[in-house]
């Protein structure tokens, strides 16, 4: 199975400190992967048919070495290719990673002989510490290679300590570390600028990685696709995917060519805001520039469609992946049965399931948990509760999340003793649940009339060191309403101030629900208009339950037109 990871970024380096060149091996791992069956040249249709095609075989060295200048930010390995230790770059990884006492792992480092092939051991210690996303163990073993070793740091080992702190958010040890690096002498690549730009939008400091831009068309390098893609990974990574969309087109605008990777963030980006649409419209962009989609952009756009429920589009993405002559990997298995998941279809989810065993793909703890959401999404805690046990038996330790979805299963069908027992299992395995199962937990006793319940629980919440957030308000505002106590609902309403919670079209969907079930429409007109003074726009829901507070002809004409009113002002104000 060839498993496409564009995050295994490997490090190709030509230390300073040494007269020859470092080679970097990639062959294959010690371990012979165990034989599944045989892949043939299978795929689903649309239509839910098994095809054959032509395959495409895709050129995988068995053995040889890469070589490189230089490493590179964003490139890396395919096809689930590791670098191959030697024994003592193994014995120095696993000292480093197990060891807590930074002085001992830098007194440890110091007795080795400082030679070329020494050197060469730790850079590829270093390189798999990255590929595993062990920041802290790189900091200690740079900040030894930099300040109390006999060995002169080259470029690589400054772009890993600036990567590893942007990670951490710790930008000003990030920048300062560059500044070490001018003047050590060290010439800046375009790498260590994408790092530096990626750790300043992490920390959300825009005008610091403006600055870097202008910097490099200072000196003669005016921002290249990898300083771009560094800079909008690192605004997706800070959350400000506007900021994103809105570098994306300044790239294009500067005639900087966007790569497979720009567009696979992309559509990534749109895809997780619900915006398939744009996603699509992206993919076919990539396609008419002659930008040509890997394995990654297909599931990109499979999640997309996924996202939205729509399994006739993923069924075709899906299927001009494996014509594209890639082979699916357990992500693309995962975004499609996902799709079916979200569409209410189990059964079409396990069917997916079943066929990337049969294909060879293992699938992994998240198939799992979409498998449990699927059926619990359906109603179907029992084989919700089936695919929980087999993981478990797999080997496979359930996480929060596989907890939270099979408590959600038992939620929809109001099992409230499950529920209390999956909330147990989860603290005797050391799990201690979050504000998602508090608020699950709420809105289940909410929804049943449990009220005092549901009262107890906010206690412990409260008391607790979680903190209440503005769903968990929502959920009381909604069960005090439908129980019709008014009072108590908009007591919990003042009080979103005072708990630095802003309203949203939720809570005041549920506020007005509460008085259009009473049909006191005048007391649904004058909330519906407070929300719009507070600057919170309605959606079909809002509307839906304003109309149903009417109860005459007269009424309905006068609700229909506020809306209309209030849509009119959403298109002029709002931006495309």
């Amino acid at each position: 199975m060839l498993i496409s990871q564009s995050a295994l970024n490997y490090v190709l380096v030509r230390p300073r400190s040494c007269k020859t060149d470092f080679i970097c091996r990639a062959n294959k791992s010690d371990e012979e992967p165990i034989q599944k069956f045989k892949r043939d040249s299978l795929y689903i249709d649309k239509h839910g048919k098994f095809q054959h095609f032509n395959h495409k075989k895709v050129s995988r060295k068995k053995g040889g070495s890469l070589r490189g200048q230089g490493w590179k930010y964003g490139s890396g390995f395919v096809d689930g290719i590791f670098p191959v230790l030697s024994p003592m770059a193994q014995q120095i990884l696993k000292f480093v990673q197990k060891e807590e006492d930074v002085n001992r792992i830098h007194d440890s480092l110091g007795t080795l002989p400082p030679t070329n092939t020494t050197w060469d051991d730790i850079i590829s210690g270093l390189v798999q510490l990255r590929l595993n996303k062990d920041w802290d163990q790189i900091i200690v073993v740079c900040e030894w290679i930099l300040h109390k070793s006999s060995f002169h740091p080259d470029v690589i080992c400054y772009n890993l300590l600036i990567d590893a702190y942007g990670q951490k958010s710790l930008y000003q040890k990030a920048e300062s570390t560059y500044l070490n690096l001018l003047q050590g002498r060290c010439i800046p690549t375009e790498d260590t600028y994408a790092l530096l730009v990626k750790a300043y939008c992490i920390s959300c400091l825009l005008a610091k990685a403006e600055a870097v831009f202008d910097e490099m068309r200072k000196n003669g390098h005016p921002p290249s696709t990898v300083v771009y893609n560094a800079y909008m990974n690192g605004l997706l990574k800070g959350t400000n995917s506007q900021k994103a969309v809105e570098i994306f087109e300044r790239m294009k605008r500067d005639h900087c060519e966007p790569s497979t990777e720009t567009y696979t963030m992309m559509i990534n980006l749109y895809g997780k805001a619900n915006q398939s649409y744009m996603a699509l419209k992206l993919f076919h962009e990539m396609r008419s520039q002659k930008c040509k989609p890997n394995i990654c952009t297909y599931t990109a756009l499979i999640n997309a469609f996924a996202r939205d429920g729509l399994c006739e589009k993923a069924e075709e993405i899906f299927e001009q992946l494996q014509k594209a002559g890639h082979e699916p990997d357990v992500y693309t298995y995962n975004a499609l049965m996902e799709a079916y998941s979200r569409a209410g279809s189990p059964y079409a989810a396990a069917e997916i399931f079943s066929l990337m065993q049969h294909m060879g793909c293992e699938p992994d703890r998240a198939s799992y948990n979409i498998m449990v959401d699927a059926y619990g999404r359906a109603g179907l805690h029992e084989d919700a509760q089936a695919v929980f046990e087999e993981m478990k038996q797999l080997g496979i330790t359930p996480t929060m999340k596989s907890h939270m979805l099979l408590l959600s299963a038992y939620s929809k069908v109001g099992n409230v003793a499950k529920c209390e027992e999956i909330v147990n299992q989860m603290q005797k395995s050391g799990l201690q649940p979050d504000t998602f199962v508090f608020n699950s937990m709420l809105n289940l006793y909410g929804r049943i009339g449990q009220l005092e319940k549901m009262e107890e629980l906010l206690k412990v919440m409260e008391n607790g060191p979680l903190s209440a957030d503005i769903t968990t308000y929502n959920i009381l505002i909604n069960a005090y309403g439908r129980a019709g106590f008014f009072e108590k609902m908009e007591e919990l309403f003042q009080l979103l101030p005072v708990k630095k919670l802003k309203p949203n079209v939720m809570t005041w969907t549920s506020r007005l629900g509460a008085y259009s079930r009473k049909k006191q429409y005048n007391r649904c007109l004058e909330i519906f208009e407070e929300m719009i003074d507070d600057g919170c726009y309605p959606d079909g829901g809002t509307c839906k339950v304003l109309l149903n507070a009417c109860s005459s002809e007269d009424q309905i004409e006068q609700a229909t037109a506020v809306i209309r009113a209030v849509h009119k002002e959403m298109d002029t104000t709002l931006p495309a």
